[in-house]
């Protein structure tokens, strides 16, 4: 199964931009990442769309941070990049008759759901600046 990485990748991009304070371009930030220039600008564009980056282009342009460490959460960054569950687990849906199949989807919807909201409730109360105070430079 695939995980999704694009949060802590993102946060990565996002801690570096703040700790250098400036513009990365997309190919600074590819390399970083070790990916393609077109998938950063993808996936910078969603930051875009919600307000947490701009980016300039031409000669000394790149992607800068909108908003200030301290008032950005793990949340509204994870909520930019997907409005999907952190949860892949899936429900079955084989047997829709079945009432012990109905139980354990209920059983672990309830779990899930409690779970999510514990998790949202930690990235909401986590900023940017926070992680960025966690950073220990090598030496």
């Amino acid at each position: 199964m695939r995980s999704d990485s694009r949060l802590s990748r993102m946060l990565h991009v996002l801690v570096h931009m703040q700790l250098l304070g400036g513009t990365e371009t997309s190919d600074t930030i590819a390399l970083m990442l070790k990916t393609n220039p077109v998938v950063v600008r993808r996936t910078m564009a969603k930051l875009k769309q919600h307000g947490i980056v701009s980016s300039e282009g031409g000669p000394g342009g790149g992607w800068r941070l909108l908003r200030a460490p301290e008032d950005l959460t793990v949340l509204e960054v994870h909520r930019a990049l997907t409005d999907a569950s952190v949860f892949t687990l899936a429900l079955s849906a084989d047997h829709p008759a079945c009432p012990v199949e109905r139980a354990v989807n209920a059983r672990l919807s309830h779990a899930m759901s409690r779970a999510e909201a514990v998790l949202a409730e930690e990235f909401g109360a986590t900023t940017l600046a926070d992680i960025a105070r966690e950073f220990q430079p090598a030496g």
